[in-house]
C-alpha cells in the first residue's frame, strides 16, 4: 500500500519523474534565494519580479510559440529589465524601492496578459500564467537544472557580501565598496530563478516555492546557512507531497505543490521552535519558571 502511494506515481509515469526533478532543481535553487529575499525584507518584490517576467514570455511566445528558448530569453530580459529600471528610478528619484517596484510590476503584468489574451488563446494565457509542471519535458529539465547549478555557484561566490548586506549594508559599502554589484548580482539571480520555475508553474506560481519554504524556515532555524538547508528542505518535501497529492486527488500539480508549501508555513506559525504561536505563549522559558 504504502509503495502504491509513494512511490508507484513516480516509478510508472516518465512524466511524473520528470515533474519530481523539476520541482526539486526548482526547491535546491530557489528556496535559498527565498531566504535572502526575506532577510532583505524584498519577499514581495520577489513576487512582483515574478509578475515582471510575463509581458517578456508573451512577447517569447508571439515569436516562437510555446518555445522554451524564446519564452526564457523574453522573460529573462523582461524580468532584468524592470530590476534595473526599478532600481535607477529609486536612485534618481525619492520614491522607495518597493514602491518603484510595485509599480512596475503592475504595468508590467498588465501588459503581459494584454500581450497573450490579444494574440493568443485562454488556454495560453492559462499555460502562461499557471503553468504545467507536468509537461515539463528534458529541455526545460536542463534548463531549470542548469539555473539552480549556476545559482548555487553564484551564491557561494557572494555568499559573504550578501550576508554582510543584508544586516548593515552601509558597512558594506564603506569596507568592501561593492555593495551596488552584490546586489545587481543577486538581483539576476531572483529573476533567473523566477525564469526557471516559469517553465513549470507559471508567472504567477513560480514565486510560491521560493518564498513559502524560506517564510517557514525562519521558525525552525536561526542561522543563515541552517535557513538555507531548512528552506530546502521544506521546498523539496512540498514538491514531493504535492505531487502525490495531485495525482491521487486529480488536482493541478502547481497549485498543489504551492498549496502544500503553504500548509507547512502554517504548521511552522503554529508549532515551530523559533518564535512560533506555541512558543511564545504556550511554553513558559525557565527565567518565568
Amino acid at each position: 500500500m504504502l509503495y502504491d502511494y509513494l512511490i508507484a506515481p513516480f516509478a510508472d509515469f516518465g512524466f511524473m519523474r520528470r515533474a519530481l526533478v523539476a520541482s526539486l532543481a526548482l526547491a535546491i535553487g530557489g528556496s535559498s534565494i527565498g531566504v535572502f529575499l526575506i532577510l532583505r525584507r524584498m519577499s514581495l518584490m520577489g513576487d512582483a519580479l515574478s509578475h515582471a517576467v510575463l509581458p517578456g514570455a508573451a512577447i517569447g511566445f508571439l515569436v516562437g510559440g510555446l518555445s522554451l528558448v524564446s519564452m526564457s530569453i523574453g522573460g529573462a530580459i523582461a524580468g532584468l529589465t524592470v530590476a534595473l529600471l526599478s532600481g535607477l528610478v529609486t536612485r534618481l528619484t525619492a520614491l522607495r524601492e518597493d514602491a518603484s517596484f510595485a509599480a512596475f510590476y503592475l504595468a508590467s503584468l498588465a501588459l503581459g496578459v494584454l500581450i497573450v489574451s490579444l494574440f493568443g488563446s485562454s488556454i495560453d494565457l492559462l499555460n502562461v500564467l499557471f503553468g504545467s509542471i507536468l509537461a515539463v519535458d528534458d529541455a526545460a529539465l536542463l534548463l531549470i537544472a542548469g539555473i539552480a547549478t549556476i545559482s548555487l555557484l553564484t551564491l557561494a561566490a557572494i555568499y559573504r557580501p550578501l550576508v554582510v548586506e543584508c544586516f548593515d549594508p552601509g558597512f558594506l559599502r564603506s569596507v568592501a565598496g561593492h555593495g551596488g554589484l552584490t546586489h545587481t548580482l543577486f538581483l539576476v539571480l531572483v529573476v533567473i530563478n523566477l525564469v526557471a520555475g516559469f517553465q513549470a508553474l507559471g508567472t504567477l506560481m513560480s514565486v510560491g516555492l521560493m518564498m513559502l519554504p524560506a517564510a517557514a524556515a525562519r521558525f525552525w532555524a536561526r542561522e543563515v546557512w541552517t535557513l538555507s538547508l531548512t528552506s530546502v528542505g521544506l521546498a523539496l518535501a512540498a514538491g514531493y507531497a504535492g505531487l502525490l497529492l495531485s495525482y491521487h486527488a486529480n488536482l493541478p500539480s502547481g497549485p498543489a505543490i504551492i498549496l502544500t508549501a503553504a500548509v507547512a508555513y502554517v504548521i511552522s506559525v503554529l508549532v515551530g521552535t523559533r518564535g512560533s504561536l506555541r512558543t511564545r505563549y504556550f511554553v513558559k522559558s525557565h527565567i518565568h519558571v
